[in-house]
């Protein structure tokens, strides 16, 4: 067995130990949102899993869901009073060395490690729930907000990426700049002058350009994941569809990706 063998065998020892944790934070999550009337509702392999499995999909080491923008921005000012001992509220707010504009509910007493995670940084790196935020997109053909959101992803993403000081890392600076500052004004520009019945993530978090038809999201339905039942979208078929196509058909065993590289459930 090789080293990396070892750790996946490693990880997968604590897989359900971890998914069990990730169901008790998005507990928390619910109880504080059902308390201050903040919408959110499972999203991505975590609805899936709902509909497909009746909680976590087997392999995933995951949990994700959604909220709209603003909501987003109330949980985060509410949450950090009203979580318990032992979880963490991180965004760019509250860990700096964190670049992305979402929100993740860490949970201390724990380690999970993914490709991009380095030990040179000092950012909270427990098990988490991700929440990302959604917003209303321009009424514009798909191919251009696939185009438009690849190229402002892109361009966060290198932007925000360790660089040296090299003439490369210059260019970059100004040449990927000067994309994402066109491509944010011409998304502004677009979402000003034309309808906004799509809803989607944010455009500097969604490289895929997926959206979906509002009414599709709201007003909310509920779906059961593992014990407990959860607000989930208006039509979670469709929802699902738009993302993953035919998501009822269980890859092979090869296609079945983890997010994590390392898993400890619990340090002490």
């Amino acid at each position: 067995m090789n080293y990396k063998e070892h750790l996946y065998t490693f990880s997968q020892q604590h897989l359900r130990a971890c998914q069990l944790k990730q169901l008790s934070i998005l507990k928390e999550i619910d109880a504080i949102c059902r308390r201050h009337n903040i919408k959110y509702w499972l999203d991505g392999g975590t609805l899936l899993g709902a509909m497909r499995h009746g909680g976590f999909i087997p392999w995933d080491d995951d949990i994700d869901i959604a909220m709209d923008y603003q909501d987003m921005k109330r949980f985060e000012q509410i949450a950090p009073q009203e979580l318990p001992e032992g979880l963490f509220l991180q965004s760019p707010k509250t860990d700096p060395s964190i670049k992305e504009q979402m929100v993740k509910i860490r949970d201390l007493n724990s380690l999970y490690i993914e490709k991009g995670d380095n030990f040179v940084d000092d950012y909270v790196k427990g098990i988490f729930v991700d929440i990302f935020p959604f917003e209303a997109h321009p009424d514009i053909p798909k191919s251009w907000i696939k185009r438009l959101a690849k190229g402002i992803t892109k361009s966060v993403s290198i932007l925000h990426h360790p660089h040296t000081y090299s003439l490369r890392s210059f260019a970059e600076f100004f040449w990927f700049g000067g994309k994402l500052l066109l491509f944010l004004a011409t998304w502004r520009l677009l979402a000003l002058v034309t309808k906004s019945s799509r809803y989607a993530n944010i455009p500097t978090m969604n490289g895929y350009g997926i959206t979906h038809d509002r009414t599709t999201v709201l007003p909310l339905s509920e779906v059961k994941f593992e014990d407990a039942l959860f607000p989930a979208p208006h039509d979670p078929d469709q929802y699902l569809r738009n993302i993953y196509g035919n998501y009822m058909e269980v890859p092979p065993v090869e296609k079945r990706h983890f997010h994590s590289v390392v898993i400890i459930s619990e340090l002490v």
